[in-house]
């Protein structure tokens, strides 16, 4: 088996499962608020676009400094390749619409396996109730950058 760089490694003990559901945070390069506008956070969002046939995104929310996002995997999918070609996608995206060459990612992720049913819709209440939690807004539909399959 070829060996993986660094960036895409799960941590220790963790383990791609085609179809499973995953929650994934996302940091931005020394947690700087990057994606601070609307247009920035876009960015994100088309990356998500891009990798459909292999992640059906449930829920996410693009906040200023990071993204949270809920997501189950295809059958042929991997964890670590997924969320590379969002982060990749993101980042010319974003270095094309900002006319920047600055890092946009902190290397590595952190996720989440969901493995009970039960369990998703309340996190899936959490991450879009982040902007909330932050005194962004007063109520999570007046936050632009956020979706979720429910609505």
């Amino acid at each position: 088996m070829p060996r993986m760089a660094k960036a895409h490694r799960l941590r220790l003990g963790r383990v791609s499962q085609a179809g499973a559901i995953y929650s994934v945070t996302l940091a931005c390069y020394q947690k700087q608020a990057l994606f601070a506008d609307f247009y920035s956070g876009r960015c994100f969002v088309k990356g998500l676009k891009e990798v459909e046939s292999q992640a059906d995104t449930l829920c996410f929310v693009v906040m200023p400094d990071h993204v949270h996002w809920l997501f189950q995997l295809s059958e042929k999918a991997s964890l670590s390749v997924v969320v590379q070609k969002v982060k990749s996608i993101t980042r010319k995206e974003w270095g094309r619409q900002m006319l920047s060459h600055q890092p946009l990612w902190q290397r590595g992720f952190y996720d989440r396996a969901i493995r009970a049913e039960k369990d998703i819709l309340p996190i899936a209440r959490y991450i879009v109730a982040n902007p909330v939690r932050a005194n962004l807004v007063k109520r999570v539909g007046d936050y632009p950058l956020w979706d979720a399959i429910w609505l």
